[in-house]
């Protein structure tokens, strides 16, 4: 006996990712539902060897359905999302919106998935920013080793966390580049994004912060530990897919390279590529595709007592939003609905 499963948001980057893992899985599906705006209504969608086509979101009735993995906007997930909950359907939040919402869990299951028990408060789970689900898998085999005190994070993101419009821009600016009178002006980002790195993520806050370095700040602390220290700049880059990340991590008691080295070797989830050779190391464009986290570059930091830096890879559009709900979804079915 499988689960009925709702996609809300099909259509786009990541609910279209979430219906390729689903079917990759082999998800306990008995029946599935593809949601969208009204603007998009009948658009078809693959499901495996099936063609779906999208209902009404607005209209749709969430009684009787098992899950529903949400891959709208925070405006959409207002309203909709309670009303999915409130039918008796688990929602699993790919928004921004219930991340900081102490009735409500945020899961990497890699890394907390003991947590996902706290979902019927609200019958609502978080998945977490991309940035930072991929670091927090990084993070966790190590700090359960060694106590991580303190982690400084540059991220090199891609424009697809920024959806289909980012990746339009970055393409017609990049032959606009090299066909005059064809250059395309900013709109999606504050300015150009080909050939160029813009070290700003979403909005600019009283701190000086952005919002998305404030995010991985905050839900590293609500999933991984309270006390971990965490300072990041995180920077967009002109790449389609896959999110990059230069981690430095200060420990409260040493730790060799060598052992961090098969510590996440053995680690969930967890891919490490690291050969002290021109081209040993893992890129976005080889990620990409792929359900792992890649960790390389892993080296003693000696500035400092206890330190090490890695350089950590993931497809945003898997790891970072679409795979982790699943395995949300995986981690619900097996411990609280049990019916798969």
């Amino acid at each position: 006996m499988g689960y009925k499963v709702v996609v809300v948001g099909a259509t786009g980057n990541v609910g279209r990712e979430m219906l390729n893992i689903l079917d990759e899985r082999q998800f306990p599906v008995d029946q599935i539902a593809v949601l969208a705006s009204r603007k998009s209504l009948g658009t078809e969608v693959s499901f495996g060897d099936k063609t779906l086509k999208t209902k009404d979101l607005d209209t749709f009735d969430f009684t009787g359905w098992d899950i529903a993995l949400f891959a709208v906007g925070t405006d959409a997930t207002k309203i909709y999302a309670p009303k999915a909950a409130a039918t008796g359907c688990v929602v699993i939040d790919n928004s921004s919106l219930y991340r900081y919402d102490p009735d409500v869990p945020l899961i990497v299951p890699e890394v907390n998935a003991d947590a996902i028990v706290g979902y019927s408060k609200k019958n609502i789970i978080a998945n977490p920013n991309c940035s930072t689900a991929q670091m927090v898998v990084a993070l966790k085999p190590l700090h359960d080793r060694a106590k991580i005190k303190r982690v400084v994070v540059s991220t090199y993101q891609s424009v697809s966390g920024s959806g289909k419009e980012a990746i339009d821009e970055l393409w017609n600016q990049t032959k606009g580049v090299y066909v005059p009178g064809q250059e395309v002006a900013p709109r999606v980002y504050p300015k150009q994004i080909a050939f160029n790195v813009i070290p700003q993520i979403d909005v600019f806050m009283d701190s000086g912060d952005t919002k998305e370095e404030w995010k991985m700040v905050a839900e590293t602390k609500k999933i991984l530990d309270k006390s971990i220290k965490v300072t990041a700049t995180c920077v967009r880059v002109p790449v389609f897919v896959g999110h990059s990340e230069s981690i430095n991590i200060e420990f409260e008691e040493f730790l060799d390279e060598d052992e961090a080295r098969d510590i996440l070797r053995e680690a969930p989830g967890i891919m490490v590529i690291d050969k002290r050779e021109d081209g040993g190391y893992v890129t976005p464009i080889e990620c990409v595709g792929d359900y792992a986290t890649f960790i390389s570059r892993i080296r003693q930091d000696v500035t400092i007592d206890n330190g090490i830096n890695l350089w950590c890879v993931s497809d945003n559009l898997r790891k970072g939003a679409a795979l982790n709900a699943v395995q949300i979804a995986e981690v619900l079915g097996v411990r609280v609905l049990k019916k798969g």
